[in-house]
């Protein structure tokens, strides 16, 4: 099958040269602010606190994980603050914690992660979860 000069099948637009656009490394930077870096982190968080801790996502558990970031030429630093169950390995949990923010962090955003500060605002018990919930 025949296609006329210029159908789409052909790459009948001019290149980005031709169109009169810089070169892709003249156009600009992709700017992500710190509060969404903050938002995707506290997300990463209370994801992998629901997976390294054994908290359940649910709203009857532990106040959700609170994240700030602070975003400097290409990399990112954040502070997360979470609670965390009791007992529980609390280096180890922090320390894997930590890890996965990062790395999500890191993937979703194309940010390097340079420094996970994680602040443990409290030591959740079983009966301390349950407080308040109807059964």
């Amino acid at each position: 099958m025949k296609s006329r000069p210029g159908s789409p099948g052909e790459g009948s637009s001019p290149p980005a040269s031709a169109a009169g656009l810089p070169p892709p490394a003249e156009r600009g930077a992709t700017v992500i602010p710190d509060r969404v870096v903050a938002r995707i982190a506290a997300q990463a968080a209370r994801s992998a606190q629901a997976r390294r801790a054994a908290v359940p996502p649910d709203r009857g558990g532990p106040a959700a994980p609170h994240a700030s970031a602070a975003v400097r030429t290409g990399s990112v630093r954040l502070h997360l603050t979470m609670d965390l169950p009791y007992p529980t390995d609390i280096p180890r949990v922090c320390e894997r914690i930590q890890r996965d923010v990062a790395e999500r962090v890191a993937q979703l955003t194309g940010l390097r992660v340079g420094e996970v500060l994680l602040t443990v605002r409290r030591l959740v018990t079983a009966t301390d979860s349950s407080r308040g919930r109807v059964r």
